[in-house]
């Protein structure tokens, strides 16, 4: 899948996060918004990133910014790892990872010389007006914090 270009406009969501509520990018027309694609619920790098973003969480806001994960995985398993960690922002369920598809976020990774289809750890920076302000493809988890938050300054 082609990688999303600053600029364009922003792919649309319409997913559920895990409260079980359909959460719309659209919703958060009018503010800056932090979207983040994350392979796996619970595991060491997605729970060092997402703990990371929930920390920050009060500095992301005095930038208005809203942040919100996407993921496989299914609703419950998203409200178990936002219980375990105390996570407050929505997190997505993309079951059939249409939206990480559009987003570019979906594609051919390798480990240990083994070839599969999974999520590219991604992040990206919408502006208020729903265009792509700042993309971070195979962004690290430690990474995710400091790159969206010099993407949101520079929105001013």
């Amino acid at each position: 899948m082609a990688q999303l270009k600053v600029g364009a406009k922003a792919p649309a969501i319409a997913l559920v996060d895990q409260k079980g509520k359909k959460v719309r990018l659209a919703d958060f027309k009018g503010k800056p918004v932090v979207v983040y694609f994350y392979p796996k619920a619970d595991t060491p790098g997605c729970t060092k990133q997402a703990c990371a973003l929930q920390e920050a969480l009060p500095a992301l806001k005095r930038l208005h910014a809203q942040v919100l994960g996407v993921s496989p995985d299914p609703p419950e398993k998203q409200k178990r790892f936002a219980d375990k960690y105390g996570l407050r922002f929505p997190l997505l369920a993309d079951e059939d990872h249409a939206v990480a598809n559009a987003w570019g976020a979906w594609g051919t990774k390798s480990l240990y010389g083994r070839s599969f289809k999974g999520i590219i750890r991604s992040a990206f920076v919408i502006d208020p007006a729903g265009k792509v302000a700042a993309t971070f493809y195979k962004v690290s988890p430690v990474a995710t914090v400091p790159k969206v938050t010099e993407a949101l300054k520079a929105l001013g």
